[in-house]
């Protein structure tokens, strides 16, 4: 029998071709490869890795700005009552140059120029102020009809005329002036770009062009030659092309602008904490990162976020008040423009743009401070061993000692890159290393990270001796049912423990309560008003933060600490160590040392006590004394 062959194709119609198509198997999914940096690890050991600050400075008022000028080795920090300190960039940290009490009322803006000759301040008084950034030293002054607002240099590097522009803090305009004459009449206006007071200025060294970004959102570009639109330079004609409507479509209000050293890209940190990341030439959207704290919620809320429920709130609390101040939180690109690093809820997130990924997180430890204004200096360090040793004879003794001065013959271009911060309401800026704090020597716990280059003013001292008198104290007798206890406090290192404790002592909250948990060759605990050790609370009610100190250590025996049921839980409770315990160091703040009654201490140590630590025979605090 013979088989039938299939008919040709050509003897169907159409529909019958499209009948018989078997379906076929959906093809392999394309492997994508992921994103990958080159000698990703060779950039980061350029940029600072240490978890805790290693040391902060001081102005008399809270800091507002702070910028770096890494061609020549400057740091310059600007305060709320108008002042600006000069800093240079040594071996290891900086060293305090000049101080100028540089404007009547607060600054608005502080910009170097992209050489680092040059620094220009304005503020409400309506003065512009010129800095020579080398000779540290004020050379030229307008005096203007309008309140300035930002300001940014508009040059190339090395430029005969410096130029700067400046916006109007209530309007539209953007005048740009020549920073060595002493005019006050601009050599050009720039009046009909936008439509609303210019917040934002940034230059862009590489393609010789500025952006400028208005309280509506509004993003432009424009020639610092030739004040017009650099159509030439770029990829696109129009800005419906773009993305530069971004801002504008979610109707928030720009803050700051950074810009890589390469020109490629450029970053805006935003009213509605987004950080967006744009591609220069082309206007695009690159990169969107969402800081609100709607996010920090809801990874709190499924246990994502390793933060406890006090630290959290105290966090959350913060960032409402940020968000409700005028308060201005910027971003910067390290030198290679790959990574981009600003600060958020947790601390400084260090950002790899390339591959997109969160690589480190500087200052999360520091949950006191809350960081705004960043800038990173990464430049190989040029070593004036002269001038190290003028600025250095000129220096505090306290000074003296944070960094060392190279010969000619050591000198090899070292590096110490380093992030230079604010923090929210404090009067410090703070600086991030490569280098963890280093260890202070335990007899003078004096000497410490923060370091205390102002001196306090009449009324401060003041109010400090008056507040120290009426709650500190710097002994304590605790007088029990078997005897006394001498405890020597440490109110400068522990000042809110000891706060807290005195005025509980002096209020009689300690009275008639028992040592509710002893165990030999350990401790012995109290400060329960429930007598159970679930009680107790603290002076502001509720729980408040440890006071952790590198000099104070759990290291020997009748060390005096405060009883927690974890991080920045302190109450009332405390406990006396019988031997050396170093493994509550950094979990427990000490805050006393018995210096008499020891035998005391070791008598309630040895009393008989039930399967849960608890003594037979009752032990009471009878009341306890504050000198």
């Amino acid at each position: 029998m013979a088989i039938a062959k299939r008919p040709s194709s050509d003897t169907f119609t159409d529909e019958e071709n499209d009948a018989d198509t078997m379906p076929m198997p959906m093809p392999p999914k394309r492997k994508t490869k992921k994103p990958k940096l080159l000698f990703e690890e060779s950039y980061l050991t350029n940029i600072p890795s240490a978890e805790m600050y290693e040391k902060s400075y001081m102005h008399r008022d809270i800091v507002t700005h702070v910028v770096v000028a890494p061609e020549t080795q400057f740091i310059i920090t600007a305060s709320k009552d108008g002042h600006v300190k000069f800093w240079k960039k040594m071996l290891h940290g900086i060293e305090f140059v000049k101080h100028y009490k540089a404007h009547m009322n607060e600054i608005f803006a502080l910009a170097v120029s992209s050489d680092g000759l040059r620094l220009c301040s304005t503020s409400s008084d309506q003065n512009i102020k010129f800095y020579d950034v080398i000779g540290f030293d004020m050379v030229n002054m307008i005096k203007v009809g309008y309140i300035p607002n930002e300001c940014c240099w508009i040059h190339q590097k090395n430029a005969i005329l410096p130029k700067i522009a400046i916006s109007d803090k209530t309007g539209s305009w953007i005048r740009v002036y020549q920073a060595d004459q002493a005019t006050h009449e601009p050599i050009h206006t720039i009046d009909k770009l936008h439509t609303a007071p210019v917040l934002l200025l940034g230059y862009n060294a590489v393609y010789d062009c500025t952006i400028s970004c208005d309280a509506k959102g509004h993003i432009e570009y424009w020639n610092a030659e030739t004040f017009n639109f650099p159509e030439d330079s770029l990829a696109f004609k129009y800005k419906g092309e773009t993305d530069l409507y971004e801002l504008a479509k979610h109707k928030t209000i720009p803050m700051s602008i950074a810009i890589d050293s390469q020109g490629e890209n450029f970053a805006l940190t935003a009213k509605d904490a987004q950080i967006r990341v744009f591609r220069f030439l082309t206007g695009k959207l690159r990169r969107k990162y969402d800081e609100s704290l709607v996010i920090f919620e809801d990874a709190f809320a499924d246990k994502s976020l390793p933060l406890d429920a006090l630290d959290f709130g105290r966090r959350s609390a913060v960032e409402k008040e940020l968000a409700a101040s005028e308060v201005v939180s910027n971003c910067t690109f390290d030198e290679s423009g790959h990574f981009l690093l600003y600060p958020t809820l947790l601390g400084i997130k260090v950002l790899n743009i390339e591959t997109n990924k969160f690589v480190r997180i500087l200052g999360k430890v520091e949950n006191t401070d809350r960081f705004l204004r960043v800038a990173l200096f990464q430049e190989k360090l040029k070593v004036n061993t002269q001038m190290e040793k003028q600025i250095r004879n000129a220096s505090s003794s306290k000074l003296k000692q944070d960094s060392m001065i190279m010969t000619d013959s050591d000198r090899s271009d070292p590096v110490d890159p380093t992030l230079f911060c604010t923090s929210y309401k404090k009067n410090r800026f703070y600086l991030f290393s490569t280098r963890e704090p280093a260890e202070e020597d335990e007899d003078d716990t004096s000497i410490g990270r923060d370091v205390f280059n102002e001196k306090p003013t009449m009324e401060e001292l003041q109010v400090a001796s008056e507040s120290s008198s009426k709650v500190m104290g710097d002994t304590i007798i605790i007088h029990t049912t078997i005897g006394d206890i001498t405890v020597k406090l440490f109110p400068k290192e522990c000042p809110r423990t000891v706060e807290n404790f005195c005025t509980h002592a002096r209020n009689g909250y300690y009275d008639n309560v028992i040592f509710h948990r002893v165990i030999k060759n350990f401790m012995v605990q109290t400060g329960d008003p429930l007598g159970d050790g679930t009680g107790g609370e603290s002076i502001w009610g509720g729980e408040f933060e440890d006071e952790l100190n590198r000099n104070l250590r759990h290291d020997r025996a009748f060390t005096v600490s405060m009883a927690n049921s974890g991080p920045n839980t302190n109450g009332s409770q405390f406990f006396i160590t019988t031997v050396p315990t170093p493994w509550l160091d950094n979990k427990h703040t000490v805050f006393g040392r018995v210096e008499h009654g020891k035998d005391t201490v070791s008598s309630i140590e040895q009393t008989r006590t039930d399967k849960y630590d608890r003594p037979c025979e009752e032990i009471k605090i009878l009341n306890i004394d504050v000198f």
